[in-house]
């Protein structure tokens, strides 16, 4: 797909099993990759949940907080908030979000270096800066995709433009909002020689050395394959557009925070 991912998961990864794909050509020419349900939420709700979890919070401190709130019940103490959003909008957004850089990194070579949604300072807003942000740092020339995720529970026309706005904003830009953000917690995290390497693509972008790719993703029902279709608009050359229709997206993101709830 304009060189941008690889072919769709095939064999037992939970996203062949759960989705099914088509490659197409939107009506401005813009690639565009459609993922459908087909039958089996259960398997990609298996995979999705955990990945959900980890965006949110670490494993170790998710058992830290087991452990604190374990003391607090024998004290008959107030319970901490969850590290999940309740608000239902920042569900929707984070799901999309969450969905669109697992998918890009089952489908491409580029690393997550770091779990944003982890240093979200209000857990009921969505977060500020790129939606996803991914490194190739062995491909040559080291490549950056920037993606942009949208959950809609019904598709429009403005989903999809307001979606490419966004991918266009950060193009016109230049380098990523979020690109020192993330160097910042490499650093933080003892990570250095990675944390080099992201920093280092500002040097790169302003030799002209470093690939930036665009990614846009709308979640919504069926129908909003048509929309990406119809609705795309050709101002990136490096542009991929990804659709994922499911038949009630707001039930699966309800199903899915029900299960990080219950685990907490």
């Amino acid at each position: 797909m304009a060189n941008i991912i690889n072919d769709h998961p095939t064999g037992t990864h939970p996203f062949a099993v759960s989705l099914l794909s088509t490659d197409i050509t939107t009506a401005c020419g813009v690639a565009h990759r459609k993922l459908e349900e087909n039958g089996h939420n259960d398997v990609f709700l298996d995979f999705i949940v955990p990945a959900l979890q980890t965006h949110h919070i670490s494993l170790e401190a998710l058992e830290r907080r087991k452990d604190l709130i374990q003391s607090l019940r024998i004290a008959n103490a107030p319970i901490p908030p969850s590290p999940y959003p309740q608000n239902t909008t920042t569900r929707k957004g984070n799901f999309a979000e969450v969905f669109l850089a697992e998918y890009l990194r089952s489908t491409t070579e580029a690393q997550i270096p770091v779990y944003r949604l982890r240093y979200n300072p209000n857990v009921e807003q969505s977060m500020k800066g790129d939606d996803v942000l991914l490194f190739d740092m062995d491909s040559e020339p080291v490549r950056i995709i920037v993606g942009e995720a949208k959950f809609r529970g019904t598709p429009t026309k403005q989903a999809v433009v307001d979606t490419i706005d966004g991918l266009v904003r950060s193009n016109k830009a230049g380098l990523p909002v979020s690109l020192m953000f993330v160097a910042d917690r490499l650093f933080e995290e003892g990570k250095n020689d990675m944390a080099k390497k992201v920093q280092s693509c500002a040097i790169l972008f302003a030799t002209n050395r470093l690939q930036i790719d665009y990614v846009g993703l709308l979640m919504s029902n069926r129908n909003v394959s048509n929309h990406v279709n119809n609705d795309t608009t050709n101002e990136l050359h490096n542009l991929l557009m990804i659709s994922l229709g499911v038949q009630s997206p707001e039930t699966i993101v309800q199903q899915a925070f029900a299960r990080l709830e219950d685990a907490v």
